[in-house]
């Protein structure tokens, strides 16, 4: 299965930006683990990050004929991007919403999710480990 992982803004600050809440790892760590653990086995991945919305929506358009399903973590643009949201109905690959923190439990913007009822399945609050908890249910339904 070819797996595209997508992170959004600020992403590639993960070990450095607020550690209480992302951990002490970075994302290039995350994604190393990820990629080996049992359940990314025999599975080809692309991993991308971007600040900018544009090029996250171009990069979901590029990789369509590549990609068998989709964990994004948009980050901020979780909460307000329907270009984001748009393009997850347009290319209608299989696509798991993923937040490292309980966005439930933070500030009062970050509840609502624009892409939730676009997405398979939303996996939020486990850390790290809401990658793979998305790569599992991937490995489910496709």
């Amino acid at each position: 299965m070819n797996i595209l992982v997508i992170n959004g803004p600020n992403l590639n600050l993960l070990g450095m930006r607020e550690i209480h809440i992302y951990g002490k790892e970075s994302l290039d760590e995350i994604m190393a683990w990820l990629e080996s653990s049992v359940d990314g086995l025999n599975h080809h991945f692309k991993f991308y990050q971007s600040n900018s919305e544009g090029e996250l929506i171009n990069i979901m358009q590029d990789e369509r004929q590549w990609a068998s399903g989709i964990l994004l973590n948009a980050g901020a643009l979780s909460h307000y991007s329907y270009a984001i949201a748009d393009t997850i109905k347009a290319i209608q690959i299989p696509t798991i919403e993923i937040h490292m923190s309980d966005i439930n439990k933070r500030e009062s913007f970050r509840k609502k999710s624009v892409i939730k009822n676009v997405c398979k399945k939303s996996i939020i609050g486990y850390g790290k480990h809401s990658y793979l908890k998305g790569l599992q249910y991937l490995n489910q339904i496709i």
